[in-house]
């Protein structure tokens, strides 16, 4: 399908904020997949849709500014979860939306990332997540910055499921096969080894 039509500018948050506990600790947005580190990938991904491109992160800042238009972390220490980091990309967004990633997603394409874009403009004040069968993924959405107060709302009463929040706000599923491997979530050793052999 060709990606003819012009979507408004989003910005785009990268999250490599997490403590990387399956992968020994280590990590995980610098560990390297197809000889480039996963970061990369989403970076080279990413790049040409926004001039507003965030990565929260928590450690090894210098190495990640090299990706990011934004360096934002977690407020507070102890790598509290991906709905930290997704806050402080909602604050620190430019435009009025916000597509969310995680690092170990490099098999993502430009065409499911057009797609999120393009539902998520025709439905501007709504979240959008992908979901595979009944099963949300809510750390690959598109979240109008508008709603910034109500994830805090949610953060201040307890909530830490980022995926509940944007579904009490009524969020739209883009649904994508059960198999999807462009949503193949690289985050265990195994995982990396496995898919470092499949071509992109």
């Amino acid at each position: 399908m060709p990606l003819t039509v012009q979507l408004p500018p989003c910005s785009v948050l990268l999250l490599a904020g997490g403590r990387g506990q399956r992968m020994g600790g280590q990590d995980k947005g610098l560990l390297e997949w197809q000889g480039r580190p996963l970061i990369a990938h989403l970076h080279q991904l990413t790049r040409g849709l926004t001039d507003d491109l965030i990565i929260s992160c928590n450690r090894n800042r210098q190495q990640y500014a090299a990706y990011a238009d934004q360096l934002v972390q977690d407020e507070i220490a102890d790598f509290p979860g991906p709905l930290a980091g997704i806050r402080a990309g909602l604050a620190a967004a430019r435009h009025p939306h916000l597509l969310v990633l995680p690092c170990d997603v490099p098999r993502i394409d430009a065409e499911l990332l057009y797609d999120m874009r393009e539902v998520a403009s025709q439905n501007p004040a709504t979240p959008l997540m992908l979901r595979q069968g009944e099963h949300w993924q809510p750390l690959l959405c598109v979240i109008p910055v508008a709603l910034a107060e109500a994830f805090e709302r949610a953060w201040n009463t307890g909530e830490r499921s980022p995926g509940r929040i944007m579904r009490n706000l009524g969020a739209l599923a883009l649904q994508c096969p059960e198999q999807d491997q462009r949503l193949a979530n690289l985050n265990t050793p195994e995982l990396l080894s496995l898919h470092a052999r499949i071509p992109e």
